[in-house]
């Protein structure tokens, strides 16, 4: 925030102009009562230099990821970031442009935003991906309106194993749109329940949302997900939601299996975790779908000379079109975390990608032993990811709590969206996470009353 000081006879200049007399009478309509009376509770002015030795103690107490092993996924996971990704972000001809409207003057930033499509199009088995979707939560509840555009119906259906805040954003989102939202069960298994879904279906849907992996880090059948639907012209849209984008690096892609849409958040691939973002919302579709795709498409072209070019060809939003026209409400461009995702995933390559992921999964089977050693049993049965819902002997806050202690982030308590499992906690381990933190964890989970 700028300072900007004002002396005397230039306060008693403007109060003139205002015609009053002194700078109180500003808060005349605020009534006496509620004013304060006496100067506010500080501490005195200190020196500069001391007042940077205090933030320093204040801030040395903080406990960050980068110096205590977390177990805790739940749809932010914690990913090594290569430090090359904010070399290039701290480009001042990257962080300082917002949007690429004038082709002539953006063919870097039009150029990755093309690059980001690309891979996120192969990654998802899709034919054409989009860009600017502020989070997962948001791309999932577009994914809900562009089936309803498509379907013409009035019902989505959305599973209760998908990320609970995705459900509540995707309620949120369609809740005035007179677009009803019913959620799916999940078996025993932890899957989607494949005979409500034929059931709930039948009476007609637009579309079918399904983590992949679902919230509990269970990998979906999304193929036989997709063949339980009813064929022709009253089959829904089914959208396979990813909270893990890495997991799309090791799984067969959800476009393959027979998901019309693949939506989800990309922040695993060269974004850092903090206080809710950032995030980087994407939305795959089939190339019949294009028109009703929110965000913006970039396209590759040749100009008179034949050199390659790069051009916004499709951005169906309220700025440029009419409002009841838009097929969404997003304007702000997500530039800067796409780019990120674009410099990460061109760094890692296909065969480096797939290794991580392939680590990932290696250190979650690898807890997930240690703690059935200590008698932790999986919730599920079904394979998982890097994430894995367990029962714990003790309380989701006696384990947390006894992580804290040693220094480790724990899981998350799953007794609050799912209350039918009382002692169900939700636990992660990407390529950030020590075998001795993960043998140390099992000892205390084991050892809980």
């Amino acid at each position: 925030m700028r300072y900007l000081p004002q002396s005397p006879e230039e306060i008693r200049a403007m109060l003139d102009v205002l015609g009053l007399s002194r700078a109180e009478d500003l808060f005349a309509s605020v009534p006496e009562e509620v004013r304060l009376k006496a100067p506010l509770d500080l501490p005195a002015a200190v020196p500069e230099c001391d007042l940077v030795e205090r933030f320093i103690g204040r801030s040395s107490r903080n406990r960050s990821l980068t110096c205590r092993p977390s177990f805790l996924g739940a749809g932010a996971y914690a990913h090594f970031v290569p430090s090359v990704v904010n070399h290039v972000l701290l480009r001042s001809e990257f962080y300082t442009a917002y949007t690429p409207y004038q082709p002539e003057l953006a063919q870097g930033t039009l150029q990755a935003i093309f690059e980001f499509q690309t891979m996120m199009a192969d990654l998802c088995g899709m034919e054409v991906c989009n860009a600017s979707l502020y989070d997962g939560a948001s791309a999932a509840a577009e994914a809900a309106l562009l089936a309803a555009r498509v379907k013409k119906g009035r019902k989505v259906l959305v599973a209760r194993s998908l990320h609970p805040a995705y459900r509540e954003v995707v309620r949120t989102y369609l809740g005035r749109l007179d677009l009803d939202v019913e959620e799916l069960p999940f078996g025993s298994d932890g899957r989607l329940d494949l005979a409500a879904l034929k059931e709930r279906v039948a009476s007609g849907a637009a579309a079918v949302l399904v983590g992949q992996p679902n919230f509990f880090g269970v990998v979906e059948d999304v193929g036989a997900v997709a063949g339980a639907l009813p064929e022709g012209a009253e089959r829904p849209l089914l959208a396979a939601v990813v909270t893990e984008a890495l997991s799309l690096a090791l799984l067969e892609p959800p476009g393959r299996q027979g998901a019309d849409v693949v939506c989800g958040e990309a922040r695993s691939f060269g974004l850092p975790l903090g206080y809710g973002g950032p995030n980087l919302g994407f939305l795959a579709a089939r190339k019949a779908h294009v028109r009703q795709m929110p965000g913006r498409l970039v396209g590759e072209t040749k100009d008179h000379l034949g050199r390659r070019g790069f051009v916004l060809t499709l951005t169906t939003r309220e700025q440029h079109i009419r409002r009841e026209k838009a097929t969404s409400n997003i304007c702000t461009n997500q530039g800067l975390c796409m780019l990120a995702a674009v410099v990460y995933l061109a760094l890692m390559g296909r065969k480096n990608l797939r290794e991580l992921a392939l680590r990932n999964l290696s250190k979650a089977e690898y807890l997930k032993a240690r703690l059935k050693g200590k008698g932790i049993t999986p919730l599920f049965s079904s394979p998982t990811f890097n994430e894995f819902a367990v029962t714990l002997k003790g309380t989701p806050e006696q384990a947390s709590e006894a992580l804290r202690k040693a220094q480790m982030v724990g899981g998350l308590d799953l007794s609050s969206p799912y209350p039918e499992f009382p002692r169900g906690y939700l636990l992660c381990a990407t390529e950030q996470t020590p075998r001795e933190a993960m043998d140390r964890a099992a000892e205390i989970l084991g050892g809980l009353p």
